[in-house]
């Protein structure tokens, strides 16, 4: 008997470590951390029995998650069969789990200066730029190099992220976020969490919101949306100088700056004073992406529909009286794909890796990449004894 029951425990102890394995696919940390794994049998026949309990009814990672839970464990050698058992938390337990992922820190904005998240606001000074398509393309590339990566859409009224990564169903309705009581857990797309206010309108209504109700909004996303622990947050900002970049400046003062603009001579007087209110805030301007630049054609000859010099106009412009020049960090080519990319919801980069365009971007998330986290002069949370 007591061989049996040693069998038993090692069985169930295998189990258990494979369900490591299980990643909650919205939290992006291990069930077993989650404490979401309530209980795990192994009969002597190798039949094993897992009971999990989700964070909420009708959670949009639950098939997900019992699909993994069931391949894991039938993967363990001596499982001849797999039952998982699905229930919900309790109120306690989910109180349990916003406070243990939040850790000891007083509810607040968790990107602050001593955090090690490098937050970039991407900007521009007038619509119609582009400047939702980089900002999704970039995320994507920079998830692609292994960085944990965040987008918070704050194009409060001309929100098109989620549209842009493929977090729309056929009928263009937003994926709704998870909440968890007082918690909010972004839908991930090619491994980049994203909040939107399209998540939570219906269907392509419009948002006719005034200065207040922006800057709360902008708020909440910031602190109850739970990004967990990110290299980089990246922030698409409306165009021009309005509320919400004025909301940024006072919430994110440490944010950088990416401005995108056009070829187009006209356009690189609206995206300088972008960068300018930036500074105002306290922000600084990391540097400016040319977007829409010069179309190859097939005999290699290059058309500039709109113009030519634009992005280095401004980079002129924003390094006057700066220590450090703004440098242009990539002029983006017209490109097909690119756009088709963008309706389809398949990022070019991912997609089309070979395409001009998709080569500028990822140059870009190359310079952003290699900046690293920085530790110096941060506050690490820890005392020698």
């Amino acid at each position: 008997m007591a061989d049996a029951a040693r069998e038993a425990a090692a069985r169930e102890a295998a189990v258990r470590a494979a369900l490591v394995r299980v990643i909650d696919p919205e939290i992006r940390k291990p069930i077993t951390e989650l404490d979401m794994v309530d209980a795990v049998t192994v009969t002597d026949a190798g039949a094993a029995t897992i009971a999990i309990s989700l964070t909420i009814v009708g959670c949009p990672a639950a098939d997900a998650i019992e699909r993994d839970v069931r391949e894991t464990v039938a993967s363990v050698p001596g499982v001849t069969g797999v039952t998982v058992e699905v229930g919900v938390m309790t109120p306690e337990q989910r109180r349990a789990l916003t406070e243990r992922l939040r850790g000891s820190k007083t509810r607040g904005i968790p990107f602050t200066a001593d955090s090690l998240t490098r937050v970039y606001a991407v900007t521009s000074g007038k619509g119609g730029v582009g400047k939702s398509t980089i900002t999704a393309n970039l995320a994507v590339a920079l998830a692609q190099k292994g960085l944990a990566v965040g987008i918070v859409d704050a194009d409060v009224y001309g929100f098109s992220i989620p549209g842009i990564l493929g977090l729309v169903d056929e009928a263009g309705i937003a994926q709704k976020p998870t909440r968890v009581n007082d918690m909010i857990l972004p839908p991930v797309a090619f491994d980049v969490k994203v909040i939107s206010i399209g998540m939570f309108v219906d269907g392509n209504a419009a948002v006719a919101w005034r200065g207040p109700m922006l800057h709360r909004t902008i708020s909440q996303f910031l602190t109850d949306v739970y990004f967990g622990d990110l290299d980089v947050l990246l922030l698409d900002l409306p165009p021009g100088t309005g509320d919400i970049a004025i909301s940024i400046g006072q919430l994110l003062p440490h944010a950088e700056v990416l401005v995108i603009t056009t070829p187009q001579p006209a356009a690189a007087d609206v995206a300088e004073r972008s960068g300018v209110v930036a500074r105002q805030t306290g922000q600084s301007v990391f540097g400016v992406i040319e977007n829409m630049a010069g179309l190859v054609q097939p005999d290699g000859s290059v058309l500039d529909l709109f113009g030519t010099g634009g992005g280095e106009e401004v980079t002129r412009r924003l390094s006057e009286g700066q220590s450090r020049p703004v440098p242009l960090l990539a002029s983006v080519p017209l490109s097909v794909a690119l756009r088709e990319g963008g309706d389809a919801g398949a990022p070019i980069v991912l997609g089309a890796p070979d395409d001009p365009a998709s080569r500028a971007i990822r140059s870009v998330a190359d310079r952003i990449a290699s900046r690293g986290r920085d530790l110096a002069g941060r506050k690490l949370g820890l005392s020698p004894r």
